[in-house]
């Protein structure tokens, strides 16, 4: 299994080290790649799960079953159940198999572990079609973020986690010249995991945003308990089975990975967290629970919560294509992405264009009809926006109104040929005072776009550091052709721990985050305490130990 794997694991290494583009696992869905079948053969595989018992998981015998998914194309219940174990049970199953799991070799784990991703691979369509049906992702999204993209972040950390627990030796002689005589001893060194691991997963996201942390947790010796969000099971299950499926295969307990469902009457993410022996915590999702997660005695936590991010407009060569790319980010999933952009900070005198100044009614015109252009496009939108995970947004959109305000885009819907019944909704933009902060100092999750009119790019460079630092961000987008004020954005937004993505146009957009080179969240603003895939996310989940005595 090593000798298998070492290449693979090799490669994701070096990949980690140059941040250079690479993906182990292709992007691009084609009969070529994966079969003239595989599409076909995932829908079908999805569509006959539905209303049946999910049987797959290798964990005993459950104590009842659970499902509340629905599907935001057809606004009905998948009727998938899934098994349900009390926490105490699952607690107990994956005490059963730490000792097991923490006794092998991290070059073992890492091969087990990617092993289970090739598994992963041979199922990318069928947790596409589990994504759309959960989350509203579009069906190229779906493939691409819940299948290789998340698979390639999956690679990330057992890379990392890898590495880590191989950086130092095993063992050594050490010896110390003392004059007539020295000191010898052998000195051995384990990495020793934390303990036990809970990853609280996210209804839009729920595999990219929950392998990370599963996988660093399970390749530095940590069982680990999934628990997803009660709306997004599916995906994840799938891996997980893949992940109880190499494990017995292998000779070892299906327990070092373990699905945690709700029950239709109960909710356990609480009583799982504040369990003694849960030592790590991997959590998505928003920040009044985030914080409560990170608020918790004796664990090591690990948080992607909300933030505010922020598009701060100074001067381009093409506002046209800054326009199609701004109204792309916004509309894309219907913003349902941690990275979408929110607050466009914009001058009242304009922005300058190839050295001529466009107003700023003009600008705002501009990302209007870009918008409006994309929502009712009838072959572009429905792929671009998919439909809305959860009614609580949709209501969101459908009602936001703010005091002092302009509406400058009313919602609308997104017609789908194929979803009649698809829960979607377009962009509303609405333009704010700069004066107002505490108007748009929150995250308002879903299409919601607020142009922010200021006295100047200096005092947009401002806010956007301002609400970072306070709020959290984790994305920006800047446009500049003056190198000063590109580095004064890149020296504010730095110290308040935000990436920013500098004149993307064309197909590049600040959503968009790659593995193996992108930091995904920083750690260094209220938007999270962690970041996919730095060292700190694995190296806190062991400890490294060491055992000495003189030599014979």
């Amino acid at each position: 299994m090593i000798n298998k794997h070492q290449a693979t694991l090799d490669a994701a290494v070096q990949a980690l080290h140059g941040r250079t583009f690479y993906a182990a696992f292709p992007e691009n869905p084609s009969p070529e790649i994966y079969g003239a079948d595989a599409d076909a053969q995932g829908r079908e595989k999805f569509a006959a799960m539905r209303g049946q018992h999910f049987t797959e998981l290798q964990q005993g015998e459950p104590q009842g079953w659970a499902g509340q998914e629905e599907s935001p194309y057809e606004q009905k219940s998948l009727d998938i159940k899934y098994p349900y174990f009390a926490p105490d049970t699952l607690v107990a199953n994956a005490q059963g198999a730490f000792g097991e799991w923490r006794k092998l070799k991290p070059a073992l784990r890492a091969a087990l572990l990617t092993e289970a991703l090739e598994g992963m691979k041979n199922r990318f369509f069928e947790i596409a079609y589990a994504t759309m049906h959960t989350t509203g992702q579009a069906y190229m999204m779906s493939f691409q973020a819940s299948g290789p993209h998340a698979a390639d972040r999956a690679l990330e950390a057992i890379a990392a986690g890898y590495e880590e627990q191989t950086r130092f030796p095993e063992e050594t002689r050490w010896e110390k010249p003392m004059g007539k005589y020295s000191i010898t001893l052998n000195k051995t060194w384990r990495a020793v995991p934390k303990g036990l691991a809970l990853v609280i997963g996210c209804s839009t996201f729920p595999t990219w945003n929950t392998v990370p942390g599963m996988f660093a947790s399970l390749v530095t010796g940590n069982p680990t308990i999934i628990k997803p969000h009660p709306k997004a099971v599916l995906p994840i299950a799938i891996v997980v089975a893949e992940v109880q499926k190499v494990l017995a295969d292998n000779g070892f307990n299906p327990c070092i990975c373990q699905l945690a469902v709700d029950a239709d009457d109960r909710l356990i993410t609480k009583e799982l967290a504040e369990n003694p022996a849960i030592k790590l915590i991997d959590y998505t999702g928003g920040s009044a629970f985030g914080e409560y997660i990170e608020g918790l005695k004796g664990k090591t936590v690990f948080t992607e919560k909300t933030g505010v991010n922020s598009i701060i407009l100074d001067s381009c060569e093409d506002l046209d294509k800054v326009a199609q790319n701004l109204a792309f980010s916004v509309s894309l999933y219907s913003g349902q992405m941690c990275t979408a952009p929110q607050n466009f900070f914009i001058p009242a005198a304009g922005v300058q264009v190839a050295g001529a100044l466009v107003p700023y009614e003009d600008v705002v015109q501009k990302l209007s009809a870009a918008v409006t252009g994309l929502a009712t496009n009838p072959k572009a939108g429905p792929h671009v926006f998919g439909a809305i995970q959860s009614e609580i947004t949709h209501d969101r959109v459908k009602q936001l109104a703010f005091d002092g305000g302009r509406s400058i885009l009313a919602h609308g819907t997104v017609d789908n040929p194929v979803f009649q019944n698809a829960r979607t909704c377009s962009p509303s933009i609405h333009e704010i005072g700069s004066e107002k902060v505490e108007q748009f100092s929150q995250e308002l999750f879903g299409p919601i776009m607020l142009v922010i009119k200021t006295k100047d790019t200096q005092e947009s460079i401002h806010l956007a550091a301002q609400l970072a630092r306070e709020h959290g961000a984790i994305s920006c987008g800047a446009y500049t052709t003056d190198s000063a004020i590109k580095e004064q954005i890149m020296d504010e937004m730095s110290l308040a721990g935000t990436p920013v993505s500098f004149n993307l146009t064309g197909g590049i957009y600040v959503n968009q985050n790659a593995g193996f080179s992108d930091f995904h969240v920083t750690g260094g603003n209220p938007a999270g305490n962690a970041s996919f895939t730095n060292p700190e996310f694995v190296i806190k989940r062991f400890t490294w130990v060491g055992f000495r005595e003189p030599v014979a």
